[in-house]
């Protein structure tokens, strides 16, 4: 498989992204893949997969939305909007939060993912009292910008 052959795939799982996809999932990650993004750092695929099924179980949507990609020899980022509904976040309402992901390949599959994305905008600012709490600092830091 082709560079980018690979990188296509593994867009393509992710914005395809259920409850259902764990084996593809699995397919797309090293046996040793170390993942982190702000909330976990988790080592090995069997580990990453237990994450992805304890996180599909539970979302009614949870799909990226890849916006632009990159490749440069083994190395690969990701922009993305995730779009998520959980009936614990915002009422069951789609959340919408923007990231990126860094990526390296060895060979055809992921053995490093790293997710940066805002924590607040994707979880606590949708739980109720502290989400009013949060986007109230948030206000008070940069009025600005969150007076939208």
């Amino acid at each position: 498989m082709s560079q980018d052959t690979a990188l296509a795939t593994f867009c393509r799982v992710f914005e395809k992204l259920d409850k259902r996809c764990t084996r593809t999932l699995e397919n797309l990650y090293t046996e040793d893949v170390q993942f982190t993004d702000p909330l976990h750092h988790i080592e090995g695929r069997d580990l990453l997969m237990r994450y992805y099924e304890d996180m599909l179980a539970n979302v009614q949507t949870c799909r990226f939305e890849v916006t632009q990609r990159f490749r440069e020899g083994d190395d690969a980022l990701l922009v993305w909007t995730l779009h998520l509904a959980h009936p614990r976040l915002a009422r069951g309402r789609t959340v919408r939060i923007s990231g990126c992901s860094q990526l390296t390949f060895r060979g055809d599959r992921v053995c490093r993912h790293r997710d940066h994305f805002d924590a607040g905008a994707m979880l606590y600012e949708h739980v109720p009292l502290l989400g009013t709490m949060i986007r109230w600092l948030k206000r008070r830091v940069d009025p600005v910008r969150h007076s939208r």
